[in-house]
């Protein structure tokens, strides 16, 4: 089974990450720029939140609010749920149905080393079953 470690060593560990006292027009700006979809939030080096495409479209658009006058750490979720890097990839898939959340951040002990998105984990459990089906027909052909 492929773990979150694995899935970091081939997709990267480069977070990114926002203070609070941000703008909201701001982390959109770099996400767009990174092509994410959720940011850390960080504060002072200590991890306040996370905040996501779908906390944008809930609490700003929805709200009425705008982006520029509306700060990360007003509709950041404060609850951020973890990996760690031995979970696997199925371990990760469950926790993120159960909370419905699309991104992990991964903690190795107290250290940030990573984030997951729920398509990084699609695109691993695909190309886990590609082998398999590939082994299958090298097996059947003989």
């Amino acid at each position: 089974m492929t773990t979150v470690e694995k899935l970091l060593e081939d997709k990267g560990r480069d977070v990114l990450t926002v203070p609070p006292e941000a703008t909201v027009f701001r982390a959109l700006e770099l996400m767009a720029q990174h092509n994410v979809g959720a940011l850390v939030v960080s504060d002072n080096g200590r991890i306040s939140g996370i905040l996501t495409e779908r906390h944008y479209a809930r609490k700003v658009v929805l709200k009425g609010r705008t982006s520029p006058h509306t700060q990360v750490g007003d509709i950041m979720a404060r609850r951020v749920i973890c990996a760690v890097p031995q979970q696997t990839v199925q371990e990760c898939m469950a926790v993120m149905t159960e909370h419905s959340v699309r991104h992990l951040p991964v903690f190795d002990g107290e250290q940030l080393c990573g984030i997951i998105s729920i398509g990084d984990l699609v695109k691993s459990i695909i190309k886990d079953q590609q082998f398999t089906i590939e082994q299958l027909e090298r097996y059947i052909a003989g």
